[in-house]
């Protein structure tokens, strides 16, 4: 159980960051972090209600990161011009 809630706390937010980086998109991140999630609720991996919760606690972290990091890349983007 333990282990679930490590994992539930740094994958999720990890995944919205590396999908939003490779998509360019914050919210496409999210949604394929979501995607991912709701699979593995449907294949039987997650079970407990405190997963769920640090499920979402992480992707909204990772939400946050994810749009500050394109918010600077593109204030840099527009200082180049």
């Amino acid at each position: 159980m333990i282990v679930q809630l490590v994992v539930a706390a740094v994958f999720p937010c990890f995944l919205v960051i590396f999908f939003s980086r490779v998509t360019f998109n914050q919210v496409i991140g999210l949604i394929l972090t979501v995607a991912l999630i709701v699979a593995s609720v449907y294949k039987g991996y997650t079970r407990t209600w405190p997963v769920y919760i640090v499920d979402a606690a992480s992707l909204t972290i990772g939400f946050y990161f994810a749009n500050t990091m394109i918010r600077k890349a593109k204030m840099k983007k527009e200082m180049k011009k």
